[in-house]
């Protein structure tokens, strides 16, 4: 196995990782804070994909330059914008009225609404059931390093992605915001004593989550060229077992979590005879082993961590 091609699969699985570490990061966040299992999470990281397509399409059948930074900024202004609705609206219409219901029954009302979009999209969409091309969001060629061809899309990922989970960091661990978020993980009863607004502090969360999960979406077009009505269901399952991985409740985990089942994915498809064929099911045994030899995950050994 030469350099080149080690150098190759390691930008390919970075980029991969750090797409499954947003996803991580917006499921632990849920379950830490909220203390909800959110399978309607990866029907976020579609609709991003897809307002990011249409976006894009849109700006440059209006003059804007594919491709340059203006473009690329205001699309990803947009994703945001969409991604911290549909989380605002996902605590308000679906979360927070089971508040106080059976963990199960918010789990399947989650699940019913992932369902609920992703049929919609397929509906309404302009021949929503095939795949759509994706347009190209940034005029680069591919960086020669050390031998290795590397998309300037996969940097543009890995960058985007640093600057959000260094954001979030931020947030989490240097804000007043992130007290609250931290203290409402931890013991939620305490911090409504204290005077936190709870309430508030859920919305924001799943807004924060969701924002993260739109973003991956525009991640996934740019790297594939291609996007799918179903392809939140995958994400969906690829995040939660990174999270799963990592310890559910621990945004640092899901982030390690991430990285791992990125690397391990591509390294199933580079290197194993027919590797193609085993990739989905690397999220599942990775699941299963975690949850037999370590159910708290990596970093899920004490449960004020959390967050």
């Amino acid at each position: 196995m030469t350099v080149d091609v080690l150098l190759q699969q390691f930008f390919n699985a970075l980029g991969l990782g750090v797409m499954y570490a947003l996803i991580a990061v917006g499921f632990t966040l849920f379950f830490g804070v909220i203390e909800v299992v959110n399978f309607a999470h990866g029907e976020v990281f579609m609709l991003g994909a897809f307002g990011a397509m249409v976006v894009g399409t849109a700006m440059a059948g209006a003059g804007v330059e594919a491709g340059s930074v203006t473009y690329l900024l205001a699309v990803l202004a947009i994703i945001i914008i969409v991604g911290a609705l549909f989380g605002a609206a996902l605590e308000k219409f679906i979360v927070a009225p089971m508040r106080g219901a059976p963990d199960i029954m918010t789990l399947l009302i989650t699940l019913g609404a992932s369902i609920v979009v992703r049929e919609a999209v397929m509906i309404f969409f302009p021949d929503g059931r095939n795949p759509q091309p994706f347009p190209q969001m940034i005029q680069m060629d591919s960086f020669n390093i050390g031998g290795a061809l590397i998309k300037p899309e996969t940097i543009i990922c890995i960058v985007i992605s640093a600057i959000l989970i260094s954001m979030m960091y931020w947030i989490i661990e240097k804000t007043a915001l992130g007290r609250y978020i931290r203290a409402t993980a931890q013991d939620r009863q305490a911090a409504l004593m204290m005077g936190v607004n709870a309430n508030r502090v859920f919305i924001i969360t799943l807004i924060l989550g969701s924002v993260l999960g739109s973003v991956a979406g525009l991640m996934n077009g740019m790297s594939y060229g291609i996007i799918k009505f179903n392809m939140g269901f995958a994400a969906s399952i690829k995040g939660f077992a990174a999270a799963v991985v990592g310890g559910l409740g621990n945004m640092y985990g899901a982030v390690v979590g991430g990285l791992l089942l990125g690397f391990l994915e591509i390294f199933v498809v580079s290197f194993l005879p027919n590797g193609s064929s085993y990739q989905e099911l690397v999220a599942f045994l990775i699941v299963i082993l975690c949850l037999v030899f370590r159910p708290s995950g990596l970093f899920g050994e004490k449960a004020y961590d959390k967050v």
